[in-house]
């Protein structure tokens, strides 16, 4: 999936975590492309909701937060370590 999200939306960087706790069917993901540059909330989803049409129709749950590269160094700059996931049920961790 992150191969596919960098290739379609230009993303230089994506991050997608599988929430459903193994089943593969709700997944969180950040999306950082310059293609969201002058683009409000919506616009981007949008933008990312028809890039990934098939795939998203396939689970049952998707979450996209979508930030340009200027906007994702500055959470980066100010942020706690962000949440990975579950890995076969159980909260992987945070990153470091």
């Amino acid at each position: 999936m992150r191969e596919i999200i960098a290739q379609r939306l230009a993303a230089v960087h994506v991050e997608v975590a599988d929430m459903s706790g193994g089943c593969g069917q709700a997944f969180t993901s950040l999306i950082v492309s310059p293609q969201f540059q002058g683009l409000s909330s919506l616009k981007r989803h949008r933008l990312v909701n028809a890039a990934l049409k098939d795939e998203i129709a396939a689970i049952h749950a998707w979450t996209a937060k979508c930030q340009t590269p200027e906007e994702w160094e500055r959470a980066r700059a100010t942020a706690a370590p962000p949440t990975l996931g579950t890995v076969g049920g159980q909260v992987d961790g945070t990153a470091q």
